[in-house]
């Protein structure tokens, strides 16, 4: 078994000119447009598009690629996933997308009739619905008012562990209508003290935001890689913490998490032993050009570091900050930096005119809950930000 990876990234500082030339190497159509969508769909890298390329044109002649390069290239890309958030390798199954494995967390975590699921209000539906679902069984389903700014209530979230017979809290690490950032660390320690799990949707923070399991233990984290992962579609994770790994029987199983069936020689040998690593839960054939630009797109973010990726972003969206400071705008999100994160929504007198102001000048960027999200990346330049706001206040 690998060890645990960390997090750590030795290269140079992420200052303006280093983001210019990323742009130039990885996203030189940044030039031509304001991109601050990465909350819904984030942009291939040149590095990634190439693979995916070459790739593409080898599989117009399957005799160029065999299984081992196949197999290889999952075990890259879980190590690669495993690296992003400080996990063990053999912790990782591959998904095509965040819905799976927080249906996988529904459906094999030891419910049963009676157990209370807490979940604030307001998340998005991938983790909700999976969770109601469970009612049929006799699971209640516990969704608790977030806080009067429509950001989760992480005090009455940890109160309702402790004076219900709560089993699991599942959590958002970044909302996506609001941008507010879960204290990780906090909700751990609550759901240790309470004895039960902490499961978490982390599409809308992983790639924007350091996370390390290690340091900061959650027993199920699921992650689509199409958003701030900047990976394509069909491409993601979960990570299942080792020590449940044994336990978690999965809801349903592919013929290659099990033991032995990495020798296509004797397929027809059924071990019936489940793979006691994270395979157990992956579903076969997987979409190995996805999870190839995953792992190509993943590398060039640990490249970066996300410490530095963060620690950009929040200088990136310092002109809305100042803009909010004089009443020139509203901001809905966090800027405690506790809770805030890269995506900062934002109001105006007219906020549905302001947002097709921005459609028109070529911004790109969502309208969601009533408000304007913004959501820029590691690519994006404190003048794109600049040019926004005079576009929301002129």
């Amino acid at each position: 078994m690998t060890g645990a990876q960390t997090v750590i990234n030795p290269g140079p500082t992420l200052d303006e000119q280093a983001v210019r030339k990323l742009r130039r190497s990885e996203f030189p159509w940044t030039d031509g447009s304001i991109y601050l969508n990465n909350a819904s769909t984030g942009p291939l890298p040149e590095r990634t598009r190439r693979v995916l390329d070459d790739l593409t044109l080898r599989r117009m002649t399957p005799q160029l690629i065999d299984e081992v390069e196949l197999r290889n290239l999952l075990a890259d890309t879980r190590a690669a996933a495993a690296k992003l958030i400080g996990a063990h390798s053999d912790e990782i199954a591959l998904a095509a997308n965040t819905g799976y494995g927080i249906n996988v967390a529904a459906q094999a975590l030891p419910l049963g009739p009676g157990d209370r699921v807490v979940v604030s209000a307001g998340e998005f539906p991938t983790n909700v619905y999976p969770w109601l679902h469970l009612k049929r069984r006799g699971i209640k389903v516990d969704l608790v008012p977030t806080t009067p700014q429509g950001w989760p209530d992480e005090n009455a979230l940890i109160d309702r562990l402790e004076n219900s017979r709560a089993r699991v809290l599942a959590v958002s690490l970044v909302q996506f209508s609001n941008g507010f950032k879960a204290d990780l660390a906090r909700l751990s320690r609550a759901c240790r003290d309470a004895e039960c799990f902490l499961v978490v949707d982390g599409i809308q923070g992983v790639g924007q935001a350091p996370v390390n399991v290690a340091d900061t233990p959650v027993d199920i984290l699921s992650c689509g890689g199409q958003k701030w992962l900047l990976s394509p579609w069909g491409s993601g994770f979960l990570y299942v913490r080792r020590g449940l790994l044994d336990t978690l029987v999965p809801p349903f199983v592919g013929w290659m998490a099990f033991e032995g069936t990495d020798d296509f020689t004797r397929l027809t040998d059924y071990s019936g032993v489940i793979r006691k690593d994270g395979r157990r839960f992956e579903q076969v054939t997987m979409p190995y050009q996805d999870l190839l630009g995953m792992k190509e797109s993943v590398n060039l973010l640990l490249e970066l570091g996300l410490e530095k990726i963060e620690a950009w972003l929040h200088r990136v969206r310092q002109p809305l900050v100042e803009a909010a400071s004089d009443g020139r705008i509203r901001i809905e999100s966090p800027t405690d930096g506790k809770h805030e994160s890269a995506i900062v929504s934002v109001t105006t007198a007219d906020t549905e005119a302001s947002y097709r102001k921005l459609e028109s000048a070529n911004v790109t960027c969502s309208f969601r809950e009533g408000a304007i999200r913004l959501a820029p990346h590691c690519y994006n330049l404190p003048d794109e930000i600049e040019r926004v706001v005079l576009l929301l206040t002129g």
